[in-house]
């Protein structure tokens, strides 16, 4: 018989046997393997994170040190500009010319935190002060007493040892003026032919022509026309027409400096030559008349006369003073400062006298017998500016035909403001002369500012924005032209 395989289970041979400690082996390394894995993945992002705290850390360690450059520099600048506006502050209230009256005791307060050494006196020629031997407290009333002739020159030290300025004291005699607070009618004549502008003009052919174009200016003074005097515009103009189309050599005054120009005129359509410029040899104006001295000389209005166009000071050859009647009065409103209009009537029975002088600080001249007849008043003496307080005040001034005072209050007294016109602020409070002028208005300029019976100043500007609100001049300013 043949053999029959058992097909069931029969136990596997030792060789195939599974040890299970194997495959746990097995699974131990591949668990390590993947935990090494996450733990690489981990520290990579660890460090990525890491990476990246660094960097916002880093930024913000960059924006905290450029905010705090940024608040340095403020601080700096912040610093800088405090200090620069109380040094300009302090030396806009220091005076550069401080005048006090010979043999008197003069006593000034200007309150800064300063100290002021007197370095020179002029009638000594080269100073003998020791250095420091004569040092002031300007944070207190100084007090001073002078005699005629002597002048002093005083160092101004911020804190003591930060240099401001030199300031010059000087001595003057007493004086008293005449207020006299009464309209004038002013003629000016110019100094040579004075350049408004120049323009243009059609020649013969349509073209249009400006010969005195880029060669001209506005505020030149012509002087000669080929080596001609010239004082009046219509010789001026009767000279160019004489010359023809030839070319023309003008002396001109410009900047205080004089100069030749050539020009050659041409034809407009009616066939006169021009150069094409407009010109002006004179100004009129109504004015007010600020006092008259002991010797007859009179002040008036506190600031110069400019040409209307080019807004310059007029150079000025001679000048005549009338009598004038005030016809009208606009009163002053916000935006418009209001006008008084006056009447002159150019005779010699209306003449009061000569102008001799056209500065900054006024007009000035000698008066004849009819002006002293309007200084009528008694004579005050001068208050110096050192002397002005804040407060009650009053202009003499003339409106509706009538001279009397009207009061005021001074609001601020600049020392050394760089303005000369411009040291006493007011505001005028009389309701009179509210009702009349609303404020003050052009034609005003000159009147007479008096405080506690002393002559200190001169109306000489209206603010625009406000016509109750305006300027005036230290009358010692007014004397030093």
């Amino acid at each position: 018989m043949g053999h029959r395989k058992d097909k069931g289970n029969h136990p596997k041979e030792a060789g195939d046997i599974m040890d299970i400690s194997d495959i746990y082996d097995k699974r131990a390394i591949r668990d390590r393997k993947d935990a090494s894995v996450r733990n690489d993945a981990i520290k990579q992002r660890a460090g990525e994170e890491m990476v990246v705290l660094l960097q916002n850390w880093k930024r913000k360690l960059r924006r905290y040190r450029i905010y705090r450059s940024l608040l340095c520099l403020g601080l700096a600048a912040s610093f800088v500009a405090l200090t620069g506006m109380l040094y300009y502050q302090v030396d806009s209230s220091v005076p550069s010319v401080i005048n006090v009256r010979a043999g008197e005791e003069e006593s000034f307060r200007l309150g800064i935190p300063a100290r002021g050494e007197i370095i020179s006196v002029s009638d000594q020629g080269t100073s003998n002060i020791p250095q420091g031997a004569v040092d002031i407290d300007l944070s207190k009333t100084v007090t001073l007493k002078t005699s005629l002739g002597s002048g002093y020159q005083m160092q101004v030290k911020l804190f003591g040892f930060l240099t401001l300025k030199n300031v010059n004291i000087r001595v003057i005699e007493d004086q008293e003026l005449i207020p006299v607070g009464a309209p004038v009618g002013i003629y000016v004549k110019t100094d040579g032919v004075l350049v408004v502008g120049t323009g243009e003009f059609q020649g013969p052919d349509g073209v249009t022509r400006s010969p005195g174009k880029y060669i001209l200016k506005s505020g030149d003074y012509i002087r000669k026309v080929n080596g001609e005097d010239v004082t009046q515009k219509d010789a001026f103009i009767e000279a160019i027409r004489k010359n023809g189309g030839k070319e023309v050599v003008l002396t001109v005054e410009r900047d205080g400096e004089f100069m030749d120009v050539e020009i050659t005129p041409m034809q407009d359509t009616a066939g006169e030559y021009k150069i094409g410029v407009w010109v002006r040899d004179n100004a009129q104006g109504v004015g007010t008349m600020t006092y008259i001295d002991s010797q007859g000389n009179f002040g008036a209005l506190g600031h110069g006369i400019t040409d209307v166009d080019t807004s310059t000071l007029m150079h000025m050859e001679g000048g005549t003073l009338y009598q004038t009647d005030i016809v009208d009065i606009q009163k002053g409103s916000s935006g418009n400062p209001g006008e008084m209009t006056g009447m002159i009537i150019y005779s010699d029975e209306r003449t009061l006298g000569e102008i001799t002088d056209n500065s900054e600080r006024g007009i000035f001249g000698v008066c004849n017998d009819r002006a002293l007849v309007m200084g009528c008043r008694e004579p005050l003496p001068i208050g110096l500016k050192q002397e002005i307080q804040v407060g009650p005040a009053q202009i003499l001034c003339t409106v509706e035909g009538d001279t009397r005072y009207y009061d005021v209050e001074i609001t601020a007294v600049h020392l050394d403001h760089d303005n000369v016109n411009r040291g006493i602020e007011l505001t005028v409070t009389d309701p009179s002369l509210l009702s009349v002028t609303g404020g003050i208005v052009q034609g005003m300029s000159g009147s007479p500012i008096i405080q506690n019976g002393k002559f200190i100043g001169a109306v000489t500007h209206v603010l625009v924005q406000d016509s109750r609100k305006g300027y005036g001049i230290f009358i010692e300013n007014m004397l030093e032209h």
